[in-house]
């Protein structure tokens, strides 16, 4: 029997927060061994762009790649990731973590739709304060930098308000970290934009269950995603 990466029982026993809004911090959800690795093959491929750029709520620049797609067990690009990451990404996709995110919110999130995407913040990356959209149950954030600085921007802040300002906590995007969101119309969160000093991207993975028969956010059906491996390659100067 394979063994797993994520440490179910760890997660299920984290202790979910009601101020400002629920959520969580969950760490210790793998050995340091499994971290390491995790973090050094982070994955490098099949990323596409994501920007919005109104400076209205939930402005954003920032590159992600597939895991999982909604409605499905299989692992996106499976070939070009470690083994660790391919069992990680079935971790994801098993009852077992279904169960202890149930018992981590109280929620029955044993049929709800899920898909789960890595994401590389590069030098002026960020997301803007946002509540998240309601066709969303919660965001699991796991976070892979090796090394981080507070400094170097790229941390979670949960919000009282959408005052980006208005910060109660920081998680730093380090590996081993995790935080999970409740989705509602007062969790206000944002990360902080990347500093042109920091010397690798920020690294994370999103893995987020939907109200019922929903779309997914991050991959619309009939989008066609131009992939490039990350960094992009540099573009020409005209």
């Amino acid at each position: 029997m394979t063994k797993s990466v994520l440490n179910f029982d760890s997660l299920a026993a984290t202790e979910l927060q009601h101020e400002p809004f629920d959520w969580a911090f969950a760490n210790r959800l793998y050995t340091a061994e499994d971290a390491e690795v995790l973090a050094r093959t982070y994955p490098v491929d099949h990323y596409k762009s994501v920007a919005r750029l109104s400076g209205g709520e939930k402005s954003y620049t920032y590159e992600a790649r597939p895991l999982i797609h909604i409605d499905s067990t299989d692992v996106a690009f499976e070939d070009h990731l470690s083994d660790t990451w391919r069992q990680l990404a079935r971790d994801l996709a098993s009852p077992a973590y279904r169960t202890a995110m149930s018992r981590l919110t109280g929620l029955d999130l044993s049929t709800a739709p899920m898909e789960a995407y890595v994401c590389h913040f590069g030098p002026g990356a960020w997301l803007g304060p946002h509540a998240d959209l309601k066709t969303k149950i919660l965001t699991h954030v796991f976070y892979f930098n090796s090394e981080w600085r507070a400094e170097d921007g790229g941390c979670l802040h949960v919000l009282r308000t959408k005052n980006e300002d208005d910060k109660v906590d920081t998680v730093l995007p380090l590996v081993g970290n995790s935080s999970i969101i409740m989705r509602s119309d007062t969790s206000w969160h944002s990360v902080s934009k990347v500093e042109s000093g920091a010397t690798e991207s920020r690294r994370s993975m999103n893995v987020i269950f939907y109200n019922g028969d929903q779309p997914s956010s991050m991959w619309p059906d009939g989008e066609t995603p131009s992939f490039h491996d990350y960094p992009p390659p540099a573009v020409a100067a005209e």
